[in-house]
C-alpha cells in the first residue's frame, strides 16, 4: 500500500503484491481466457471497472437524491433513441 502522504489513483502508482482469495472456477476462468500469466493484469482491469462502477453508482445516487429518480419511460425512450430500437410502449416518451 501507499504511505499516508502519498495517494494515487486506479490504474496509477507502483504495482504491489497482495494474496487474494479466488473460488477454483472463477481461477479457472480466468486462467483459460489470459493465461497464468496474465492473471495479475486481468485482476487490476477488473478491479479498475468495479470501482468505476462504484463511482458511477455513488454518483447516481448523489444526483437521484437531489433531483428524484429519473423517470422509467423517459429512460426508456433515451434507450431507444441511442441503440435504434423502438421504445417499449408503456406511457409517454421523453
Amino acid at each position: 500500500m501507499a504511505d499516508d502522504e502519498t495517494s494515487f489513483l486506479p490504474g496509477d502508482g507502483p504495482s504491489s503484491g497482495i494474496s487474494v482469495s479466488l473460488t477454483a472456477g472463477t481461477l479457472q476462468a480466468i486462467r483459460e481466457r489470459v493465461g497464468k500469466r496474465g492473471v495479475s493484469a486481468y485482476l487490476e482491469q477488473a478491479a479498475q471497472r468495479q470501482i468505476e462502477r462504484d463511482n458511477l453508482d455513488e454518483l447516481i445516487a448523489d444526483f437521484d437524491s437531489v433531483n428524484g429518480p429519473a423517470d422509467p419511460d423517459a429512460v426508456a425512450a433515451k434507450l431507444a433513441k441511442l441503440t435504434g430500437t423502438a421504445a417499449p410502449e408503456t406511457g409517454a416518451a421523453a
